[in-house]
């Protein structure tokens, strides 16, 4: 039998232990708690009026980003360094500058390097190998992914097997530098979300998946796709989500998008990386419709925790 003073000293421990074991728990209950769900990041285009204007230069985006806007992840735009993509100086400068901010790249977003789900195989074939140079630079910035675009022609069914075609061309070559091949609803049937969601399941390719857009759903004239029922056919896939914006009521909501009802439906797929801002609004300048879509989303951050 133990005596009483041993008896005594091991079920003080035993207390102790038990109380430190509860606070542990309990302060990673709390650190899980203020997580938050999703963090917020920039896209380039929201500044793109002031970039095709040469009042701002490429290389202070991520410098902005983080200096005005409070915003330390960046999406690039191909457009606004098209010449630049094997340029080894210019893209160590892009990294000196991000890095000197504590920015994250991201992505970079590609457009007009042909349509990789082209009819015509060699011309599809040739876009493929545009993105190459793309791929390659993601690569030196340190983002995980290129946007892509799955422009093709012919019926619904044709397009599907030429998209897919390309893009998974595309990711065989990425595979081997790491980099995902993402694609937004951008415009034609790629604004179709079961189109788009078809093309993934088609491509069948762990480096392809989707950048839903909020607002992207035009798919011609009028005809417009549901931005709910697309974003939530495309959120399966996505390695990114694109929060559009273009104008704010008084009460700081968007005009056009439900934020609290689109983020319900990113957060409840499983989703949890970042969500970019693209700001396209006319009414309030750049910078502000950047800081009114941040301050939209930090809100409805904190009522979905």
């Amino acid at each position: 039998m133990l005596s009483q003073t041993r008896r005594d000293f091991l079920s003080a421990t035993a207390v102790m232990a038990a109380a430190s074991m509860t606070s542990v728990s309990r302060g990673a209950a709390s650190a899980a708690h203020t997580t938050p769900p999703f963090r917020i990041s920039l896209a380039e285009w929201s500044l793109h009026k002031a970039l095709f204007a040469g009042k701002m230069d490429h290389l202070d985006f991520a410098v902005r980003a983080k200096q005005e806007f409070g915003i330390e992840a960046v999406e690039y735009v191909n457009s606004f360094f098209k010449d630049r993509a094997r340029d080894a100086d210019y893209l160590a400068e892009m990294n000196r500058r991000a890095a000197d901010n504590g920015v994250t790249s991201l992505l970079i977003m590609i457009d007009g390097e042909g349509k990789l789900g082209h009819p015509d195989t060699a011309q599809r074939q040739k876009a493929v190998e545009n993105h190459h140079r793309w791929v390659e630079a993601a690569k030196t910035l340190g983002c995980h992914s290129i946007r892509v675009n799955a422009a093709s022609s012919g019926s619904y069914e044709e397009q599907i097997r030429l998209a897919a075609d390309g893009l998974r061309s595309l990711c065989e070559f990425a595979d081997g530098h790491d980099i995902n091949v993402i694609v937004e609803n951008h415009g034609g049937l790629s604004s179709n979300g079961a189109w788009l969601a078809a093309v993934m399941k088609t491509v069948d390719h762990p480096r392809c998946g989707t950048l839903p857009d909020f607002g992207n759903f035009r798919i011609r004239g009028d005809e417009w796709y549901d931005m709910y029922q697309g974003v939530q056919e495309l959120m399966p896939f996505a390695r990114a989500v694109s929060a559009k914006s273009w104008d704010f009521d008084d009460n700081g909501n968007e005009t056009k998008i439900d934020y609290h009802r689109m983020m319900k439906i990113v957060l409840d797929s499983g989703y949890r990386g970042w969500v970019g801002i693209e700001y396209e609004g006319r009414r309030l300048p750049e910078p502000d419709g950047i800081l009114a879509t941040k301050a939209l989303l930090e809100r409805v951050r904190d009522e979905l925790s």
